[in-house]
């Protein structure tokens, strides 16, 4: 347990010192910013449809999808690509710490470090309900559906990183897995059998985010998060422990 402290309490460090984080900071303030601006914007339109909730809109639309794809490669590309780079995963390999530890502590740091950039947009709802009746439900669900998001996104870039010393490289290979759960019903397309579509279908991790974003809460969404999340640090930590002995 000290080691994986370690080892989380160091990369933290190394997030909240970089620029770069900072400037991914920047970027999701200015994009989710000009989303609530619509959603206000959506407030006051009179024409809006009956039991259509605006805050929907901060969940399920293009702008939240392309802020996701984008941060999440680049909050875990140096993870592991980065010790390989420098040669320090040679030295933390041989310390008395496991593959599973040093990967558990690196998911869990990255995932820490994306709850506190999504969390200034929690003011968002507040100032929403200063001006208009909100319901709470669907905002709660929508935030879990976030944190279960990232947390599939980090565990997939993670894997990534295993595989290269350069970060781009991690980068673009986490960005090519991640959109591989975004194409399950265009494949299904092209198949007949109903097993493998549905099965395809349920791996489309939009359908997931869309109804926790209306405040459905289903045992399904939060089995496929945990489960997908869990197999992609199995991975990880199995890549790891065959690159540390290659």
């Amino acid at each position: 347990m000290r080691s994986f402290l370690a080892i989380l309490r160091r990369e933290l460090r190394a997030y909240f010192v970089s620029p770069l984080a900072w400037v991914i900071l920047a970027f999701l303030l200015f994009v989710q910013g000009g989303v609530f601006s619509m959603i206000v914007t959506a407030l006051n339109d009179p024409q809006i449809p009956p039991g259509v909730t605006p805050y929907d809109v901060f969940f399920s639309n293009i702008f939240f999808w392309v802020t996701m794809l984008f941060i999440t490669p680049v909050i875990t590309m140096r993870l592991i690509a980065e010790e390989r780079r420098s040669g320090t995963i040679e030295s933390l390999m041989t310390a008395p710490v496991t593959e599973t530890q040093v990967v558990l502590a690196k998911f869990f740091a990255a995932l820490a470090f994306f709850g506190f950039l999504w969390l200034p947009t929690l003011v968002y709802p507040l100032i929403i309900e200063r001006n208009t009746e909100i319901d709470w439900g669907p905002i709660a669900s929508g935030y879990l559906g976030i944190f279960l998001v990232g947390g599939l996104f980090m565990a997939i870039g993670l894997f990534g990183s295993v595989f290269t010393k350069n970060q781009i490289v991690a980068a673009v290979l986490s960005f090519a897995l991640v959109m591989l759960l975004f194409g399950g019903p265009w494949t299904g397309n092209f198949l007949s059998d109903e097993t493998t579509k549905s099965l395809l279908g349920y791996a489309e991790v939009t359908a997931h985010m869309d109804e926790l974003g209306r405040g459905i809460v289903d045992t399904r969404h939060l089995v496929y998060f945990l489960s997908t999340t869990a197999l992609f640090l199995f991975l990880t930590v199995r890549a790891l422990a065959a690159k540390k002995w290659s």
